[in-house]
């Protein structure tokens, strides 16, 4: 019998066919993480500038203001059928702690964009149950600390900042506050504060008073399961500082104080490429529970919701519900580019 001798192997082959293998391997690897870094996530208006933004996992709050004190804003009055006690400048500023934990259940990060009452109140107590990192001007972080959060939670963060935290990132963007001149209630307050910064020696307990101090404003454009939100807590800005900024969500200040700035929202929206959705906030009648109505807020911000679809025709304009989440899926590359 002829012995058969096994045929070579093909090395070229061979070759081609382990690189395809490992294409196709880390093409794989590729996707996968390309796919869990995109997703959706979830807007929850917490009223006034306040907001949940969680991709399920995470969970991001900026300016949590729940306690809705029964004080003179400069848009509103008190209201009448409200019995809670009412709340003047010399009282000491106390969070309503129940209402606090009634709404929220955790929180990873707190993004502040002032330190104004209707801003920061709530951030201490809810720094320390949760744990949260607070974010924040050297005014703002003055306050958590004076008022009891670990200095291991605290970060103060300046215009410019664009920090990765793993889960997301976000760019910090300088910005301005609304101005009051022409709010029906503005002179109820000190027409000068005691001090631009919150004071770093300060000790608690504070007063409303203490809190009109501003301390600088911020907004955040947060990166997120590939989603882009840009919040702003005031109804004002810096063009040059947002101009070329494409988020996916625009939280945009929407209370009357905007009719003070020179074409506020086309130039906005200009700035920003038309994004894709808008949601109007510190719009509601903060000053009252949740349980109110806000119907006539809600008639308000139709003027707002005017301006945006005028300026930007494809942009979607939602008004808000109380803690109804709004979900946001992230657009793939060719979405993108439509």
């Amino acid at each position: 019998m002829t012995e058969r001798r096994a045929k070579p192997r093909d090395s070229k082959g061979m070759r081609k066919y382990f690189l395809a293998m490992a294409f196709f391997l880390l093409a794989g690897a590729m996707l996968s993480g390309y796919a869990r870094a995109q997703g959706e996530v979830r807007l929850s208006y917490l009223g006034t500038a306040g907001w949940e933004i969680t991709n399920g996992k995470t969970v991001i709050l900026v300016d949590p203001y729940l306690s809705r004190l029964k004080i003179v804003t400069p848009g509103e009055p008190v209201a009448a059928d409200d019995d809670r006690a009412s709340v003047g400048l010399d009282d000491v500023a106390r969070p309503d702690t129940a209402v606090i934990d009634a709404h929220i259940k955790r929180a990873d990060y707190i993004l502040l964009t002032h330190t104004h009452i209707d801003h920061v109140l709530d951030t201490p107590y809810i720094a320390r149950k949760t744990g949260a990192t607070v974010l924040g001007t050297e005014s703002t972080i003055n306050f958590a600390r004076a008022s009891g959060v670990p200095e291991s939670q605290l970060m103060i963060v300046k215009g410019g900042d664009d920090l990765e935290f793993g889960v997301f990132s976000v760019r910090v963007i300088p910005s301005l506050h609304g101005i009051l001149r022409h709010s029906p209630h503005a002179s109820y307050f000190p027409s000068t504060p005691p001090s631009t910064i919150f004071p770093h020696d300060a000790k608690a307990p504070f007063r409303v008073r203490d809190l009109v101090i501003e301390g600088g404003t911020l907004a955040y454009f947060i990166r997120l399961s590939g989603v882009k939100v840009l919040v702003f807590g005031s109804m004002n800005y810096i063009e040059r500082e947002v101009d070329g900024l494409r988020p996916d969500v625009a939280i945009i200040g929407a209370a009357v104080e905007r009719r003070e700035i020179y074409r506020y929202t086309p130039r906005l929206l200009r700035d920003l490429g038309d994004p894709r959705l808008v949601l109007p906030t510190h719009w509601d009648r903060f000053n009252v529970p949740y349980s109110t109505s806000q119907e006539p807020a809600i008639q308000r911000v139709q003027s707002f919701v005017a301006e945006v679809k005028t300026a930007s025709p494809k942009t979607q304009v939602i008004v808000p519900k109380y803690f109804q989440p709004i979900v946001v899926k992230a657009q793939d590359r060719a979405e993108r580019r439509k």
